[in-house]
């Protein structure tokens, strides 16, 4: 593997300058922050993300505020005591997607975050004190226990939620590679996953950057160079965890 300070030069170099680079590098949220987050909002985080899996992400942002309101604000209360009736409906809904495998992941969601909040106080308790250096672990459990949150769908979710975390984009991935890492092109097997969680780790410890500015700047070191100001645009515009 490379020194990380190497491959942050190639990013500095292609976006035209540390201070260009730094106004891309947002800074995550604290374990404070992450854990005052109600539990609504992760629910409504998590659904975005789901929903964006397959849409392109513009037309989930247009119908956003339907979906807030169609689903009550991810309110838990209202929508875990809905009658099937009552989901079924949702199918006629057109202020929101009428996906059903999709739609249902909301009710099945809200379960999951219901349970984790009974154990843990809340599900941001829960979630704020997930280790950094596990987040491979993290994912493991939101796939195992919630509904269409493998894969890149949980990488988001961290990400938008605020969550210190890398997302296994392909420009990630062939920065991974190219300094050094041993996974294939999808990175999905519980090998890759470990030698990338490793990496990100031992950068961690090298530079004290946080993961998602690792992530980051892997991600603007190779691939097409998209203009600083493009990128800026487009920063927060998925995030509901607020």
């Amino acid at each position: 593997m490379k020194k990380f300070k190497l491959i942050e030069e190639q990013a500095i170099k292609r976006k035209g300058g540390k201070a260009q680079l730094r106004r891309l590098l947002a800074t995550p949220a604290t374990e404070k922050q992450l854990a005052a987050v109600a539990d609504e909002r992760y629910l409504a985080q998590i659904t975005r993300c789901v929903f964006n899996a397959g849409f392109h992400w513009r037309v989930i942002t247009a119908k956003w505020p339907g979906f807030e309101d169609a689903f009550h604000g991810f309110d838990l209360g209202t929508l875990l005591t809905k009658s099937p009736e009552e989901w079924e409906s949702y199918l006629e809904d057109t202020r929101i997607i009428r996906n059903w495998q999709k739609i249902e992941t909301v009710f099945q969601n809200a379960v999951m975050v219901d349970e984790v909040a009974a154990d843990h106080g809340s599900f941001g308790q829960f979630f704020a004190q997930w280790p950094v250096d596990d987040q491979v672990g993290l994912m493991k459990f939101l796939h195992k226990n919630g509904a269409r949150l493998g894969g890149k769908t949980a990488q988001w979710f961290l990400r938008f939620s605020g969550k210190d975390s890398f997302i296994l984009t392909g420009d990630v991935i062939s920065a991974l590679m190219a300094n050094g890492v041993e996974t294939n092109e999808k990175a999905t097997s519980q090998r890759d996953l470990k030698n990338i969680q490793s990496a990100f780790n031992h950068w961690r410890d090298e530079t004290g950057m946080p993961v998602t500015h690792l992530s980051k700047i892997l991600s603007y070191s190779v691939g097409d160079n998209v203009p600083v100001d493009v990128l800026e645009g487009y920063q927060g515009s998925q995030t509901v965890t607020q």
